[in-house]
């Protein structure tokens, strides 16, 4: 299978199944997309009439255009066979080894934004926050659970993890211990909005945090339309300044400033460049995910719209990368020449099975946006995963097990998308969130745009 398209003054051909990418010029381009559904003699006429005012298409030109893409096909890197359909067939864990919990220490938050997946941090629940022991409990099950993993992740979340600090604090003291007896490697992130972002917890982070996550939406109108206090002030004086002051002391350590864009700002890349120029390096902004009647939803309206921006956005990136003040956009960074093993491609993120959510009181979910819905429910830290027809469900959920994905050019990147999206879309974990795959792949076509761009300039 291969996907031709063409994106900031190149013609790009991926191969889908060797992952090759191809830049070529207009006349090969388009023998490529004739090649597989004419013969030989009808593409070269063809292309000698289309091209006749062209000197360097030429019959012996397209002679050598076609050995060469035999030449490809004969190396696997054009026009290859997919291999990989058997391991997706047979990919049903007969062990399964966690290596990442969300642990959601606070459901509660201080601040109030009208379109939270998590209801104001509450997830259709009681205000809470989890107890030193059952945080210590809930690391203690990761490890115990981790198999040959070495190298674990716990992501602090909530709500907001920073109105239950001293825990955070505590459990990062405690899983380097753990980490010690055990011969495992802890990696701790935070998702913040900043509130409560002084210098202590800066200087703690710094230390102690392999990732931070900074929420913010950009553009001080649009930050403040749903991020706002109980009190309905906007968020943005506050917390910019803390922001800035984090990502400075950070210096070099991973981070990123991430935000969520609604019906109300399709712009949004106006957003990205204003948290650009204020001086983050690291960005992210995501489509806003809620139902189809909410105000801030996305509408079919505005896909259009948005396609473009993400658009603009490869040609402005690669305007500030050739100037020297570009910035990395998390849904832009793909590796060409390597990147995720096959597995990885093939079943996603491991919701379910490598990675689940923890909520205060220590019971188990797939991940956090499932957190507060009882029928995924999974078990708790102490029994452990007890709803394993659940699990064996998440476990057979890859990109080729979705009928939607049968024929898409972009599943070894999106790995069939996120079963949160597809089950809140269709009431199916194993159905697929039309919306978000139309974005996705615009996503993927800009970044390899970007990529190129910088390797191989103009």
């Amino acid at each position: 299978m291969i996907h031709a398209y063409k994106q900031n003054g190149f013609n790009i051909v991926l191969d889908v199944f060797s992952g090759s990418v191809h830049i070529v010029d207009e006349a090969t381009f388009d023998v490529i997309n004739m090649y597989e559904g004419s013969d030989k003699e009808t593409v070269k006429a063809e292309m000698l009439k289309k091209y006749a005012a062209d000197p360097s298409v030429t019959e012996e030109a397209l002679d050598e255009c076609f050995a060469d893409i035999e030449e490809l096909k004969r190396a696997g890197k054009l026009f290859s066979e997919d291999t990989f359909a058997s391991i997706a067939k047979n990919y049903r864990r007969s062990r399964f080894d966690i290596k990442a919990l969300c642990l959601h220490v606070a459901h509660t938050c201080n601040l109030n934004c009208e379109y939270c997946f998590a209801g104001q941090g509450k997830y259709k629940g009681e205000r809470a926050v989890m107890s030193l022991e059952t945080g210590k409990r809930a690391l203690d099950f990761l490890i115990e659970n981790s198999g040959n993993h070495v190298n674990l992740d716990v992501d602090f979340f909530g709500g907001e993890p920073l109105m239950n600090w001293d825990v955070v604090k505590a459990l990062v003291a405690y899983g380097r211990e753990q980490e010690k007896v055990h011969g495992k490697n802890i990696r701790f992130t935070l998702t913040t909005n900043g509130v409560l972002l002084d210098d202590e917890v800066t200087d703690f982070c710094n230390k102690e945090m392999h990732n931070v996550v900074l929420s913010l939406d950009g553009r001080k109108e649009v930050n403040d339309r749903f991020r706002r206090d109980y009190a309905g002030r906007g968020s943005y004086d506050a917390i910019v300044p803390n922001f800035k002051r984090f990502a400075e002391k950070r210096g070099d350590k991973e981070y990123y400033v991430r935000g969520t864009y609604t019906h109300y700002n399709t712009d949004f890349v106006n957003d990205i460049l204003h948290m650009a120029d204020l001086g983050f390096r690291k960005l992210s902004i995501e489509p806003v995910v809620t139902a189809p009647g909410d105000k801030s939803a996305l509408t079919e309206e505005d896909k259009p719209v948005l396609l473009r921006q993400y658009e603009l956005l490869a040609d402005e990136m690669i305007k500030r990368n050739r100037e020297g003040n570009g910035f990395t956009f998390y849904h832009y960074m793909i590796n060409l020449t390597g990147g995720p093993c096959i597995y990885k491609r093939v079943a996603g993120c491991g919701s379910g099975t490598e990675y689940l959510a923890v909520t205060p009181t220590g019971e188990l979910f797939p991940c956090h946006r499932f957190v507060g819905e009882p029928r995924f429910s999974m078990g708790n830290i102490w029994d452990g995963v007890t709803n394993t027809a659940l699990r064996d469900r998440f476990a057979a959920c890859n990109a080729y097990t979705r009928k939607d994905c049968e024929g898409c050019w972009a599943k070894l990147y999106c790995s069939g998308g996120c079963a949160a999206n597809a089950y809140y879309a269709t009431g199916d974990i194993a159905g697929v969130y039309s919306y978000g795959c139309d974005l996705f792949k615009k996503r993927i076509e800009c970044a390899i745009a970007v990529k190129l761009a910088e390797l191989y300039g103009d």
